[in-house]
C-alpha cells in the first residue's frame, strides 16, 4: 500500500512538472475530448425537453462520472500488474493530462500581447478562445478583465480543484472532478435548452467545487507577499466580495485577485446576445492593465505550487501510516 501511495505521489508530482514544461500539445489526443465526445452523446439520446430532463441530466452526470473514473482505474491495475514503473509512467501521464496551468497561462498571455501591441481585434479573438461570454462587445478593459477573470477562476477548476482531488484518490479522483467540471461547461447552463437537463452537472460541479475553490482563495492569499502582491488587500476584498457570484464558487478567487491586484473585475457580461446583470468585485484603486493578465497568471502559479507541496505532504503522511 505505502509503495501504490509513493507512486501516485511521485506521479502527481511528475504530470505538474510535465505540464509546466509542455502545456497540452494539440497533437495528443486529450481525455476531455473524449469526455465531451460522451456527454454530447448522452445529450442527444437523453435529452428531450421539459423537466423529465432533470432525472435524465442525472443519468447523464452518473454514466459520464463512471465511465471516466472506471477507465482509469481499469488501466492503472493493469499497468500494476504488469510493472510497477509502467504505472508510474501512467499514472504520471494521466495527472499531466489532469492539470491545465501552463495552457491557461499560455492562452492569457496571448491576449496581453496583442493588447500591449494595440491590437485590440487580436485580443477579442484570443480572448474569446478562454471566456464564454461575448467578446465583440468588450472594449480594451473589458478584453483585460476577461482574461484576468477567467485566469483567477481557472486558478481552481482547471489547477488546484483537480490536484485536490488527485491528493484524496489519485488521477482516478482527477478524473472523476474533471468529467464532472466538463459537463458543467458543456450543460451546465441555466438557459431554456439546458435549465433542466444541465441541473445535475451544475449542482455536481458546485459542490465538488466547494472546498477547492476556498482552499484555492485562501492559497493565493498566502503566496500574495511573495509574489509582491497585496495580500491585505486580497484578504479584506475575499471577506466582503467572495459571494458577489451566483455560482457559489467562482468569486472565491476572482475576489482574492481583484485585491490582490488592487483592480475592479466582473460587472455585467453578455452571454449569447443576452445582458447578465452581475455585480462588480473589487474596488477600482486603479485602471486594470495588461501586465495584470500575467500577474493573475503568477498569482494562479505561485498557489498552484503551493497546492503541490500540500499534496505531497499529506501523501507522506499517508505512506508513513501505512508503513
Amino acid at each position: 500500500m505505502a509503495e501504490l501511495v509513493l507512486y501516485d505521489s511521485l506521479a502527481v508530482a511528475v504530470g505538474f512538472l510535465i505540464d509546466f514544461v509542455l502545456g497540452d500539445p494539440h497533437c495528443i489526443p486529450h481525455p476531455v475530448a473524449a469526455m465531451g465526445r460522451l456527454i454530447a452523446i448522452c445529450e442527444r439520446c437523453l435529452r428531450r425537453g421539459g423537466r423529465g430532463d432533470i432525472w435524465r441530466g442525472a443519468v447523464t452526470v452518473l454514466t459520464v462520472a463512471l465511465a471516466s473514473t472506471a477507465v482509469p482505474v481499469l488501466l492503472l491495475v493493469l499497468a500494476w500488474r504488469v510493472h510497477p514503473l509502467l504505472y508510474l509512467l501512467l499514472d504520471s501521464v494521466m495527472c499531466w493530462q489532469l492539470v491545465a496551468a501552463r495552457q491557461l497561462v499560455r492562452e492569457s498571455r496571448r491576449v496581453q500581447t496583442a493588447l500591449e501591441n494595440g491590437d485590440t481585434e487580436g485580443a477579442r479573438r484570443a480572448v474569446s478562445m478562454i471566456v464564454g461570454r461575448d467578446t465583440d462587445v468588450l472594449d480594451r478593459d473589458g478584453i483585460c478583465r476577461a482574461a484576468v477573470e477567467t485566469v483567477a477562476e481557472n486558478a481552481s477548476d482547471g489547477v488546484i480543484a483537480p490536484l485536490f482531488w488527485m491528493c484524496l484518490f489519485g488521477a482516478a479522483g482527477g478524473f472523476f472532478y474533471k468529467s464532472v467540471n466538463t459537463m458543467d461547461s458543456m450543460i451546465g447552463y441555466k438557459n431554456e435548452k439546458y435549465l433542466y437537463f444541465g441541473r445535475a452537472a451544475a449542482k455536481a460541479d458546485d459542490l465538488l467545487n466547494l472546498i477547492p475553490s476556498r482552499l484555492s482563495a485562501l492559497l493565493m492569499i498566502l503566496v500574495c507577499p511573495l509574489l509582491g502582491l497585496d495580500g491585505g488587500g486580497a484578504w479584506r476584498i475575499f471577506l466582503r466580495d467572495r459571494r458577489k457570484h451566483e455560482s457559489p464558487n467562482s468569486a472565491q478567487t476572482e475576489s482574492v485577485c481583484a485585491g490582490a491586484l488592487g483592480v475592479r473585475l466582473a460587472g455585467d457580461a453578455v452571454y449569447g446576445g443576452v445582458l447578465h446583470k452581475k455585480e462588480y468585485i473589487g474596488d477600482p484603486g486603479r485602471d486594470i492593465e495588461p501586465r495584470d493578465i500575467s500577474r493573475a497568471g503568477r498569482l494562479m502559479y505561485g498557489a498552484s505550487v503551493l497546492m503541490l507541496l500540500l499534496t505531497e505532504l499529506f501523501r507522506f503522511g499517508v505512506i508513513l501510516l501505512c508503513i
